[in-house]
Order: C-alpha cells, then sequence, then structure tokens
C-alpha cells in the first residue's frame, strides 16, 4: 500500500511539472507575414535600365531569349549579371508601407533607378537610404515603400564592363563550332595547322604526321572553349593597321570567329576585333586554348 502511494506521488509530481513547464514555456512568435514585391515574372522583362545619379546609365534588351547590353557598351552580356539585378522583382519584406513621403525614405533623389520594360508596360524600382537599425534599404515600388536586404542594389550595382559576357564564344557559336585555323599562329605556320570536328563528333587534322586521340580533343575543347572564362575583358576600338598572330574558329554555317593574339605573357590577351572586346586569360589557359593535343609525331626514319 505504501508502494502505490508512493508511484501515485510521483506520477502527480511529474503531472505538476510537465504542466507547470508548458504553462512557462515561452510561445512561439507567429510568423511575420511577407509581402511580395511584385507579381512579375522573369520572362515578362524585354528590357533593363539601371540609372545613377552621376553616371551614365546601363541598359540591356533582351534577344531571341538572350541578353545583350546596348548601353554604355555593346556587347553580349553576362546572364547571370542581369539576372542579378532582375532578382529584385522576385524580392519580399515584412515591410509593406504607403508611399506618401517620398523624401523621407531618400526616394525623392533614389541612388539608384531599375527600371524593367516589356509585356506588362514599365515597372520602376527606386533605391532610397538605409534604415539604421535593421541596415535594410528602402525600396519604392507601385506606390509603395519596402525594406530588403542591399544585396539587390548592389547587384544592380556592378560596374558596366563587369556585365559583359566573359566568355569568347556565344552560346549559338559554341553549338556550332566546327573546328580551328590556326595557321597564322607561330607555332603552327610551318604546317598550317587546322583542326575539324565533323558532325558525327569525330575530330581530324590536315598534318598526316597528326594523330589526334577523340577523348584528348574533347576534353580540351570542353576545358577550354566551352567552359573557360576570361579573368576580366576590356572594350577596345580595333586598329586595322596593326597585325597581330591570330586564328579562327570555325563554326558549321561557314562562318569564321577571328581572334588576334595581342599579348602572351604575364596575362594571354585574346582580342575579338568584331566585338571590340579583349578577353583577359591566365598565361596558361590562354596558351592551352590554343594549342590542341594534336600529338604531332615526327616521320620513322628510312
Amino acid at each position: 500500500m505504501k508502494k502505490r502511494w508512493i508511484l501515485n506521488l510521483l506520477l502527480l509530481a511529474m503531472v505538476v511539472g510537465i504542466a507547470v513547464f508548458l504553462h512557462l514555456k515561452p510561445q512561439e512568435k507567429a510568423a511575420s507575414p511577407r509581402f511580395e514585391v511584385s507579381t512579375l515574372k522573369m520572362a515578362d522583362a524585354q528590357s533593363l535600365k539601371i540609372e545613377f545619379p552621376a553616371k551614365a546609365a546601363t541598359v540591356f534588351e533582351r534577344q531571341d531569349a538572350y541578353w545583350m547590353m546596348r548601353k554604355p557598351y555593346a556587347a553580349r552580356a553576362d546572364q547571370m549579371s542581369v539576372q542579378r539585378a532582375l532578382s529584385i522583382i522576385a524580392a519580399s519584406s515584412a515591410t509593406k508601407l504607403p508611399l506618401q513621403d517620398p523624401a523621407k525614405y531618400g526616394l525623392d533623389q533614389p541612388e539608384l533607378r531599375v527600371t524593367l520594360s516589356g509585356k506588362q508596360g514599365e515597372h520602376v524600382f527606386s533605391f532610397g537610404t538605409h534604415n539604421p537599425v535593421s541596415e535594410e534599404q528602402y525600396v519604392g515600388y507601385a506606390g509603395h515603400v519596402f525594406l530588403l536586404s542591399g544585396q539587390y542594389s548592389e547587384a544592380a550595382s556592378t560596374q558596366a564592363i563587369e556585365m559583359i559576357d566573359k566568355t569568347p564564344l556565344s552560346p549559338s557559336e559554341r553549338k556550332q563550332l566546327a573546328g580551328f585555323d590556326l595557321a597564322h599562329l607561330e607555332q603552327w605556320e610551318e604546317n598550317a595547322l587546322k583542326v575539324q570536328l565533323a558532325s558525327d563528333g569525330k575530330w581530324s587534322a590536315n598534318d598526316p604526321r597528326a594523330k589526334p586521340t577523340q577523348n584528348e580533343m574533347n576534353e580540351w575543347l570542353d576545358f577550354t572553349w566551352a567552359q573557360a572564362q576570361a579573368t576580366s575583358v576590356e572594350v577596345y576600338t580595333p586598329d586595322r593597321r596593326q597585325t597581330y598572330p591570330s586564328f579562327e574558329v570555325l563554326l558549321r554555317d561557314g562562318k569564321k570567329v577571328h581572334f588576334d593574339k595581342m599579348q602572351e605573357s604575364p596575362e594571354y590577351l585574346l582580342a575579338r576585333p568584331d566585338e571590340g572586346i579583349i578577353y583577359h586569360f591566365p598565361n596558361d589557359a590562354g596558351f592551352t586554348m590554343v594549342n590542341p593535343p594534336v600529338n604531332i609525331h615526327a616521320p620513322k626514319s628510312k
């Protein structure tokens, strides 16, 4: 009987303890509501303008599902850079206020303005001052002001030169790649080397001494021309009177993409005159790009 009494007392103490714990346990706060900044979709945007108070605007246009920079340079755009600048349309915020006093949020003179144009008309996002407590930034759009991370203005504020595509060939050119004419590079002048990629994926070389293996050539193409990106680019005006060692990338439609080798060291500089762009590569990467593993062997002596 005594044992049962002790057991009941222990059970009672346990129940009381659980009740006290549940009573004193901090209640989980209800999740704060989030407000979508816009209902726009990436596919709706056909042009993007990024404006700053004291420098030229950066303008992009979508061309065949590919973003091109129109200002301040005419060039292929880095697609990820444009998408990061566009990501503001998918942002959400815990703060949504009516935009009644733009000056209060620094939106009367915004530090930058992002304008999207497309199927749904023109949409302007204005970036104002930062909240001193949360360090988030006030962003005005469609009659409201939102508090957002500074990452959105940072993405849009990327220097225009850094938003140029750093791959020397466009996606469509890479798909059509059919070979390389390297005859005008010093190391290949003697045999006027040309390597070609047939429609069946087989590599061949015009030098009978060359013994290219398919795997090595495919790995070389993938490592250099399919994946490699320049560390930086610069815009230049080609001087037609100046000649450089050069080579051409052959495409299946019969077109050729010309490159000038402007420098080997300390960086390897490949210039594309038709684009007015110089691509900067590390010395070893640039050297590999113009030296396919064709395995040329000297003829056996009789």
